[in-house]
């Protein structure tokens, strides 16, 4: 079973009538989904999807998002899941980069309307274009699977993350390396047929999709997908659906616990990181739920190190973990994260110089992280060696926001850096160089081109940025100066 078409059907046949996917009144078994992502297959081979085009995505997390997802996979096209929070131009810059050949987009949804703002923007649109309604069941299909054959080393998916050039890479992951890091992180989690996982990472990022989705292909656990994130929600979810599995940011956990009444017996298994985590809060997870782990990944890799269930409160807190999935992991030069295995990525689409820069000729992936390894073999994370931050759990580039800040007249130069914040764990701060500029004329720029977890939330206007003898930008000086 190293694909994910093959995964499908053996879940459909091993767990049979057991409930796979739960969505408000949506509750489908698993041999029901195994016969709608078949039909769903069809119905995009009907429509000229052959093997090996591409599918984008745009939709949050439903039931719809899996049956068309994995009935993409199945017909042998190459997913490409598209944030949600995406603008119309970074969308479009995707769908034009994969050529694709269909678009499963959501309707109007928390107040926009995706398609429409493709369409009124005048860029391209997929031929074949199937939309969705979170507040409507997805309607049974009745359409006959190609039989197409995919193998192990096609390409699954295309996951986009931007670079510090701040053009977006679309990293490229074939069927036996998406299974193999889902096989690893349900392993270490003791994932089984018995758990009911709560989804709230979102589908479009390899955490929903692969330790989320295939983790629960693999093992047979209910999906439960939850589709924008509320505390008081996920509390009622995990009571009423006796969920047993939920990973998620920190805070999210604290707040829950926080949360008068809640009922969180059910869970076992919480998995947690992308910010700091305070080591009195894993003691008290650990307490409430049992087994807490958190684990170290990105894009190109997934999941590359983790803790285990016997890991103590201070190792989970202050570490990653092992190396796990079959990686091997070392510290380069400046302390930079190496990282080499079966599950590194096959490539950036269409862009072998930056593959080759991220991936050396040995088959070591250079992270742009630092890290120190203890004497047991646990990574930890001590600082960065690109500039990205993490604001609520997606990744920043600050190259992307100020080249979007050029763009805009009356700035001189800028620069950005991640300042901590309570709530999001880190926010952007823009320092600018400008002439009869306000804040409200910055944020309001930005907001009209990116995506709004990178719009900075706050602007200080200066005179002149800190530089060394080079000319380079001292971005240690402005996050002190910032925090």
């Amino acid at each position: 079973m190293d694909t994910i078409p093959a995964v499908v059907a053996a879940a459909a046949h091993r767990f049979g009538d057991a409930e796979a996917l739960v969505d408000g009144p949506v509750r489908m078994s698993w041999r029901e989904l195994g016969a709608q992502v078949r039909a769903a297959a069809g119905l995009f081979a009907e429509n000229g999807v052959q093997p090996g085009d591409r599918v984008a995505v745009c939709a949050p997390n439903t039931h719809h998002w899996v049956l068309a997802a994995l009935g993409a996979l199945t017909a042998g096209a190459t997913l490409v899941p598209v944030n949600t929070r995406f603008t119309a131009a970074e969308t479009a810059d995707i769908l034009d980069r994969t050529r694709a050949k269909s678009l499963v987009v959501v309707g109007e949804f928390l107040g926009r309307d995706r398609l429409r703002e493709l369409r009124d923007d005048g860029h391209r649109i997929p031929g074949h274009v199937m939309t969705i309604d979170p507040g409507t069941p997805w309607q049974p299909l009745d359409h006959a699977a190609p039989d197409v054959g995919t193998g192990p080393d096609d390409v699954s998916d295309i996951l986009f993350t931007s670079g510090t050039t701040g053009r977006s890479k679309g990293a490229m992951s074939a069927h036996r390396q998406a299974l193999g890091v889902a096989r690893a992180w349900a392993g270490l989690g003791g994932v089984t047929q018995d758990d009911r996982y709560l989804v709230i990472n979102p589908f479009f990022h390899s955490f929903g999709y692969k330790a989320g989705i295939l983790v629960c292909l693999l093992t047979g656990a209910t999906i439960v997908p939850q589709l924008t994130f509320d505390v008081k929600q996920a509390a009622e979810l995990v009571r009423r659906e006796r969920i047993t599995v939920m990973p998620g940011p920190p805070t999210i956990f604290q707040s829950m616990l926080d949360l008068p009444g809640a009922d969180l017996r059910t869970l076992r298994l919480a998995v947690t990181g992308a910010a700091v985590v305070p080591v009195t809060l894993v003691e008290r997870m650990q307490r409430e739920f049992g087994t807490v782990l958190t684990a170290y990944g990105l894009t190109e890799a997934v999941v590359a190190t983790m803790c285990g269930p016997d890991d103590d409160a201070e190792t989970v807190a202050t570490t990653c973990g092992r190396p796990t999935a079959g990686f091997e992991l070392r510290i380069g030069d400046q302390g930079e994260i190496l990282l080499r295995g079966p599950n590194v990525m096959l490539g950036y689409l269409d862009d072998p110089h930056a593959t080759a820069q991220a991936v050396d000729a040995d088959g070591w992936l250079h992270t742009g992280d630092v890290g120190t390894v203890g004497d047991r073999g646990h990574l930890t994370i001590t600082d960065r060696l690109k500039d990205m931050y993490i604001s609520g759990g997606f990744n920043v580039y600050p190259a992307e926001v100020e080249q979007v800040l050029a763009r805009l007249p009356g700035v001189t130069e800028s620069a950005v850096v991640g300042v901590p914040d309570e709530r999001l764990g880190e926010v952007g701060k823009a320092f600018v160089v400008a002439n009869g500029l306000s804040t409200e004329d910055v944020i309001a720029h930005c907001r009209r081109l990116l995506a709004n977890y990178k719009v900075p939330r706050q602007v200080e206007f200066t005179e002149a940025l800190p530089r060394n003898a080079s000319g380079k930008v001292l971005k240690r000086v402005l996050r002190d100066a910032g925090a």
